[in-house]
């Protein structure tokens, strides 16, 4: 097998004229630079240069792996080029997976802004419901999953880092003229017995629903769900017709829905924290890095 870096040495002795002056050019001696040529014509198995007056020339198979060791050269230059453009992050591809809300809250404004700074790194964005995000990091399927986690239930995933992006607090939605509207905040014990509308996915929507659960556990009660739906805005169309109530984080609320009034909750006060999982040897890097400080700056927008 040719072995590359004796194709370079044959090149400098091609290009130089003379085994002495790509000795010099190298900062070998003559002597070292005779083995190396040696060598590359025992694994060529034909003979590479001929002497011509004090100096040398390629023969025909000299010639040929002259041009092709000049080709190598070039495309080692590039991959090189190519990889610093990835290591300092003005080329490649991050794939972002996202769920809904976040899609809609955090990753305009975050794209938005990561593509000033890095305008040749394409985004390959997907909002992957009704698959929970973290399935996506665990999997290796994604270089940033923006997810939910519920409090003290801290997934353990090897190799992949939690980077915290933003709390994200629930909110009662109330039909309009309900006798808790007035409160400006409620004790979330007063929606006991209330008939609730449930709003998430079961497969992506667990942990958020787990939450719901666990605070309302805390304030020790278990919710009623009457009706069932799998979006935020539908959920508040239902609360409007006066068919329940329903808890929707700042995320998740939008626009007012008419008939419908938002308070907040305490005692306690149900919170989605939100994160972005990344790969560990890839949270450093450039543009990964840029992407999370404008999730972040997007996230302190909306806190």
């Amino acid at each position: 097998m040719l072995d590359v870096r004796r194709m370079q040495v044959l090149r400098a002795v091609v290009t130089s004229g003379s085994i002495t002056a790509a000795a010099t050019n190298l900062g070998y001696t003559p002597s070292a630079i005779s083995q190396q040529i040696s060598v590359l014509e025992r694994e060529a198995g034909l003979p590479l240069l001929e002497k011509v007056g004090r100096g040398v020339q390629p023969t025909a198979a000299g010639k040929l792996l002259t041009e092709h060791a000049g080709v190598i050269a070039d495309n080692l230059a590039d991959a090189e080029r190519a990889l610093a453009d990835l290591r300092e992050g003005r080329t490649g591809t991050l794939r972002v997976r996202y769920f809904y809300t976040a899609g809609a809250g955090l990753v305009p404004q975050a794209v938005a802004e990561f593509r000033k700074e890095h305008p040749s790194v394409r985004l390959d964005l997907a909002n992957v419901e009704p698959i929970d995000p973290i399935h996506e990091a665990a999997a290796g399927r994604a270089d940033v999953s923006i997810v939910v986690v519920a409090e003290g239930r801290m997934p353990q995933l090897p190799g992949i880092q939690l980077v915290h992006l933003l709390d994200d607090p629930y909110s009662a939605v109330l039909p309009d003229g309900h006798p808790l509207a007035d409160k400006e905040v409620i004790d979330l014990a007063d929606l006991a017995g209330e008939p609730w509308v449930d709003n998430e996915h079961y497969a992506s929507g667990w942990t958020c629903r787990q939450i719901l659960l666990d605070a309302c556990a805390s304030a020790g009660f278990s919710p009623s769900f009457s009706l069932q739906c799998n979006d935020y805005q539908t959920a508040q169309g239902f609360v409007a017709a006066g068919l329940g109530i329903s808890m929707i984080p700042r995320l998740g609320l939008g626009t007012a829905t008419p008939g419908t009034v938002v308070r907040s909750v305490h005692r306690p006060e149900p919170v989605r924290r939100i994160y972005a999982a990344v790969p560990e040897f890839t949270v450093d890097q450039p543009a990964t890095a840029t992407l999370i400080r404008c999730l972040r700056a997007a996230a302190e927008g909306v806190s």
